[in-house]
């Protein structure tokens, strides 16, 4: 998907409520928080200034232009570029689930939605599902239906999910589970409607999807020629 990023933030989390507040600032509305914590040894973290701490993951969605924006924010407000603050990258989409969830997503940012696709000679895409806690199971449920091997569930809590009604006519909880699946490229339409028809916006579970290309993988072999017998 031209021009549209997954925004990943890791940082401190201490710093959580700082980074949350620039980004609303600059009209990122919607973002996902999860926990996580520095494994780096010591004498690495020494060596780069850094401190062993509880870290926050941000998720968010950018456009190429945001992007440019927040970047220079990160650089003159935060000094991202000094060891032991942070640090934030972008990933480019391939595709979306559904107009309303795009638009969702994207609102306050001039994004105009070009073709999908995949980077050249992508053949596997990461599938990230976003959906109300404790509907993990049902999400898979049609996703294997439709081709997928299996998937990995980590707990997050939603920002900015008070704008959902105007764009759903419904709320959407704070406490989210995302699911990440990888699988065939071929088989990428094909896993998000299932999941869109079973666990979409008009189901309790209030799903989102959209996919990540992949551009190498390793250990999915054996489990794809399982499939094709």
């Amino acid at each position: 998907m031209s021009g549209l990023y997954m925004m990943v933030t890791i940082a401190n989390r201490s710093m959580l409520p700082k980074f949350l507040g620039y980004y609303q600032e600059q009209g990122v509305g919607v973002n996902l928080v999860t926990l996580g914590r520095g494994t780096a040894a010591s004498e690495i973290m020494d060596y780069f200034g850094l401190e062993s701490a509880e870290k926050a993951v941000l998720l968010a969605w950018v456009t190429e232009e945001t992007w440019r924006e927040l970047k220079k924010g990160l650089q003159k407000r935060f000094r991202i570029d000094v060891p032991g603050t942070g640090i934030a990258f972008i990933i480019p989409l391939a595709s979306i689930g559904g107009r309303r969830e795009l638009k969702f997503l994207t609102e306050g940012q001039d994004f105009v939605k070009g073709e999908e696709g995949t980077l050249k000679d992508t053949t596997h895409e990461l599938l990230v599902v976003i959906a109300n806690q404790g509907y993990s199971n049902l999400i898979m449920e049609a996703a294997k239906g439709a081709g997928a091997g299996g998937g990995t569930v980590i707990h997050a809590r939603g920002t900015g999910m008070e704008k959902a009604e105007s764009f759903f006519g419904v709320s959407l909880a704070s406490e989210k589970e995302i699911i990440f699946i990888v699988s065939k490229t071929g088989k990428r339409t094909d896993i998000m409607k299932a999941v869109m028809k079973e666990a979409g916006m008009e189901s309790k579970a209030k799903s989102i999807i959209f996919s990540l290309p992949v551009t190498a993988t390793a250990g999915l072999r054996l489990m794809e020629d399982d499939q094709s017998d």
